[in-house]
Order: structure tokens, then C-alpha cells, then sequence
């Protein structure tokens, strides 16, 4: 299990590095400038590809031969990366069927980074092929503690590839077409599918899509990304001994990758972070928390991959100085159990599209003060093990199931959830928990505005013995978006009759069985405090 630095129990400092976009003669200024700044940990070779293998039949490894050594000899530990998050020119040239293609049918050109189809056999292919080669050259380097595979999942197609590929994992799903029609409900509309290869992914269309169709070609594309990390995962760790291998889980509502059931995958989760906020911190950090305790991590240790140093994004959109301190801001995940604190990125880009974005070395070469306080102070820190007993439940399909425009009001489901945690959060520790977690160890569970609920997630509810508290808009539908009437009742001893939207507010017939136990149901969405009003 990897604690943080390499070392016993340590903690990690650093950044992203990207050497190759300076001259080598800068490169001894930045190992002095690390050790000047505590930084024991630093992410290589994340957009490197088209400098590791120039050609398809041609790799330099030199220049990486010497960053790794540098860094070794400095005593700062790397994190290396496969670069396949951007496949260089000559591939794309060779291989055009191997990029993304819109819902609109436009097939993207080369000319910037997640230049990708993940369904795309030679695409696979390569990314297995540059994967050994790191993996055969760096398993067993000195300065190795972590393998990160790829760079922010989430890359959307719908090529042929993906058309072919979406078939045949629904094909596992359903076993048959009738069952496949069953679960989408295709006789609305005249969408009754005759044979798989009628099927496509959810193009454009003239009206409203499909929305099952719709939740299970995310829940494809997350098959599809994990089957590509597994890929390298296999070379990489059968490389160099066991080393931990991970990769950097990007937030967001536009992301098609479920995270709880990767969390599983990784050997260790780690998150990059940009929110507008402190609570926005908290609410990622508790939720990395909670995917590695459900995952099987009792500690809970996760790692922030990245996040911008001294900024925040604005409401606006682009970057804002942000009013707190380096040290501020790290206390707010090093507090909820990260075993290290990461930045995009070590040194300022010169050039390119992300050359003013932030950095812990600017424009004048020197590192910042603040990052020399910042690693300074967590020389000889150990991570936080957070002993939460309140639990909030957060549920990325249900997340991307509100986003579906034919619902009659719009929920933003995450804003929702993230209020309902800091409201719990005033009082103390809170894990925010995927569906399916194990729930012994909370005194209370959260359950807002569950969309979606599966057959099992409500035995998983049923089953949970302490103060369960749930609110309107929770188990509408079913996992294929089927509307389940009833769905609640045997937990909350009532029906819901009538159901106001705007604002949302649910009227109930009691059953005769009444609530169960410890049970309340909160027939809106409003925020209250529980703590106050459920357990003084």
C-alpha cells in the first residue's frame, strides 16, 4: 500500500513535472529548487509521448533516463506516468479511425490533448505497447513509487468503434434483445429493437434521447476507460514487483466514469481538484475518503493528485487567486485522511494552452514562498485516519441520470448532496459513500435525492439498522430509468400521492405498516439540520 512519500508513513509533496518542455540545463535548478521546497514526490511524463516515441518504431528514453536519475540523486521519489492520455502526431496520422468522434458525427483532428477513441483497436494496442516499454526500462528504478496510468478518464466518443464495442458489451449486459427492449422501454416511441446490430450510441437525434439508453452507454464508456487502465495496470505491475498503480480520478458532472466502482481497481484513489471553494475541498476529499473505504481501505487514505496552487476556478469560468493560504487549503484534505498534497504544476509552462495556469515555480524561477512553507511544515507529518460515524450518499449514476433533459424539473444533483454534507459536516466527520458501501460503522446515513434505485440498492438500505434519513426525489426509477411507484414505502410507512415540482415538495399517504424504525423522510429537498433536530 503506498503511505504518501515511499518512506514510513510519510506524507508526499509535489507536483506534476514536465521536463521535457525545458532545455536539460534547467532541469538541476528545479532538483535544487524541490529539495529547497520539501518536495518528495513528483508525476513524470504524463504528456510525454510523442518525446518517448517519435516514431512508431523509434523510443528515446535517454532525456527520462537522466530526469529519473537526477531526481533519485536528490532524493525525491516519482511518480511515473503512461503518456496515452495524448497519442502523439505520427499516430494519429497513421491510425485517423483512432479519434474521437462527436454525437453530431464530426470526427475530431489532432491539435490538442484526449485526441483519443478508448474503443479503438490500434489505439489500445499502442497504449499496451508504450506502457511496456516504461515498464520494462523504469520497474524497477530506484526512484519509483508509483505508477500512474493515463490522465483524467473521460473522454467521450461515439465512432463506429464504440457502435461495435457498445453491442456487444450490451450483449453481456442483457444476454437478449428483448430483454435489452424491456429495459429501455423501446416500445415508447417505436425504438422496439429487432436484432443487435440495429443498435447505435445515443447520436444526436431529432428530439429527447433515450434516457436508459443514455445511462448505459456512460455506464459503457466507464467499462470501456477501465478496461484500458487494466490493460496497463497488468504490464506495469507485473513489472516492478507489486508497485501501487493508479490514476487520477477528474470530477465532474461531464465525466462517464464511475468512480465508486473503480475505486475497487486502484491501489490507491486519487482525485484531482479545482472547486471554487473550501466546502467544494471538503466535499471531494470526503468522497475520496469514501470511495477508498468502500473499496475495501479502512483507513481511508486517498492522495490529491492536483490541484492548482493558490487558486481557485471562478463561478465565471478560468482561474481566481484564492483569499486562503497554500497551508489553508491543504489542511482541508490533509485533515480528511490524503496522504499528500500535489500540484498542477511544478514549473510554469512557457508556452501552450495551459501556459498561465498557476504553477509552485512561476515566471521568476524561484519557488514560492508559501510552497516552501507548506513542505516544510509536512516534513515528518502522517496522514489522518478520519473516524466518521455520519455518512452522506452520493451516487455518480444518479448524478448523470438528473442531467437527462426530459425530466420535469432540473435537480443539480451534486450542488444538492454537497449542501446536505456541509450541513453534517458543521458537526464532525462525514464519509460521503457510494451505493453499496458498507454501512456498520455509521450512526446516521444521508440518503438525498437517490434518482436511481436498483433492486439491490434498496435491500442495502433495508438492511441498515441506524438513523436512515431520506429524502424527496430519492427512488423514482429503477436502473434503467423506469418509474418504480411505491419504491419507498415499506421503508418510510407511505405513499407518495401528489408530487410538486417547483418547488419540490412530496404529499403522502401513511400505509398502514407505518416507517420503520429510525426512519424519516424528508418530502423535499430542503436542507436541514439533522444533527440538531434528529440526534441533540
Amino acid at each position: 500500500m503506498f503511505d504518501g512519500s515511499g518512506s514510513s508513513g510519510g506524507l508526499s509533496f509535489g507536483g506534476d513535472y514536465n521536463p521535457e518542455q525545458w532545455p536539460a540545463s534547467v532541469w538541476a535548478d528545479d532538483f535544487s529548487l524541490m529539495r529547497e521546497a520539501s518536495v518528495n514526490l513528483v508525476t513524470v511524463g504524463v504528456f510525454s509521448w510523442s518525446r518517448l516515441q517519435p516514431t512508431p518504431d523509434t523510443f528515446d528514453f535517454a532525456w527520462l533516463d537522466e530526469v529519473l536519475d537526477g531526481l533519485h540523486e536528490a532524493g525525491i521519489g516519482v511518480c511515473l506516468a503512461t503518456p496515452t492520455a495524448s497519442p502523439p502526431p505520427w499516430f494519429t496520422r497513421r491510425y485517423p479511425d483512432s479519434m474521437p468522434v462527436t454525437r453530431d458525427g464530426v470526427r475530431l483532428t489532432h491539435g490538442s490533448r484526449d485526441t483519443y477513441c478508448v474503443n479503438a483497436p490500434a489505439y489500445r494496442a499502442a497504449s499496451v505497447r508504450i506502457a511496456s516499454e516504461l515498464a520494462a526500462r523504469y520497474g524497477t528504478h530506484p526512484a519509483l513509487r508509483l505508477w500512474h496510468v493515463h490522465n483524467e478518464y473521460g473522454t467521450w466518443c461515439f465512432c463506429s468503434h464504440c457502435a461495435s464495442e457498445f453491442r456487444a458489451w450490451l450483449r453481456t449486459r442483457y444476454s437478449t434483445v428483448d430483454a435489452l427492449n424491456d429495459a429501455w422501454s423501446t416500445d415508447f416511441w417505436s425504438q422496439r429493437y429487432a436484432g443487435w446490430d440495429e443498435i447505435v450510441p445515443p447520436r444526436a437525434t431529432q428530439y429527447l434521447r433515450n434516457p436508459a439508453q443514455e445511462l448505459d452507454y456512460r455506464r459503457f464508456l466507464s467499462d470501456s476507460f477501465l478496461r484500458h487502465y487494466l490493460d496497463q495496470k497488468a504490464v506495469l505491475a507485473g513489472s516492478s514487483g507489486g508497485m501501487p498503480v493508479t490514476t487520477n480520478f477528474v470530477l465532474g458532472d461531464w465525466v462517464p466514469v464511475d468512480h465508486a466502482r473503480w475505486s475497487s481497481f486502484v491501489d490507491l484513489v486519487a482525485i484531482d481538484d479545482y472547486p471554487p471553494d473550501l466546502a467544494g475541498r471538503a466535499f471531494s476529499a470526503d468522497k475520496a475518503r469514501g470511495w477508498a473505504r468502500a473499496a475495501g481501505h479502512p483507513d481511508g487514505r486517498w492522495l490529491l493528485m492536483e490541484h492548482a496552487p493558490g487558486y481557485t476556478h471562478s463561478s465565471g469560468g478560468g482561474l481566481k487567486r484564492s483569499a486562503e493560504s497554500l497551508s489553508e487549503v491543504a489542511s482541508v484534505y490533509l485533515d480528511r485522511g490524503a496522504v499528500g498534497i500535489m500540484y498542477f504544476q511544478w514549473r510554469a509552462s512557457r508556452g501552450g494552452a495551459e501556459q498561465w495556469h498557476p504553477a509552485l515555480v512561476g515566471f521568476s524561477s524561484a519557488v514560492t514562498s508559501e510552497a516552501v512553507d507548506l513542505g516544510a511544515s509536512l516534513v515528518g507529518r502522517t496522514p489522518s485516519v478520519v473516524p466518521a460515524d455520519v455518512a452522506v450518499v452520493y451516487d455518480e449514476e444518479s448524478m448523470w441520470a438528473w442531467q437527462s433533459p426530459h425530466l420535469p424539473t432540473r435537480v443539480d444533483y451534486t450542488s444538492l448532496v454537497q449542501s446536505w454534507h456541509a450541513s453534517l459536516a458543521a458537526h464532525g466527520p462525514v464519509d460521503v459513500i457510494p451505493v453499496g458501501a458498507p454501512l456498520s460503522a455509521y450512526r446516521m446515513v444521508v440518503v438525498p435525492a437517490l434518482y436511481l434505485m436498483s433492486a439491490a440498492a434498496h435491500e442495502w438500505l433495508r438492511s441498515y439498522a441506524g438513523r436512515l434519513v431520506i429524502t424527496a426525489g430519492t427512488g423514482l426509477v429503477d436502473e434503467h430509468a423506469r418509474t418504480t411507484p411505491g419504491s419507498l414505502a415499506d421503508l418510510i410507512g407511505a405513499t407518495i400521492v401528489e408530487r410538486d415540482f417547483s418547488p419540490w415538495l412530496d404529499t403522502l399517504a401513511p400505509t398502514a405498516t407505518g416507517a420503520r424504525p429510525n426512519v424519516t423522510y424528508i418530502p423535499s429537498l430542503d436542507i436541514i439540520d439533522l444533527e440538531q433536530k434528529l440526534l441533540p
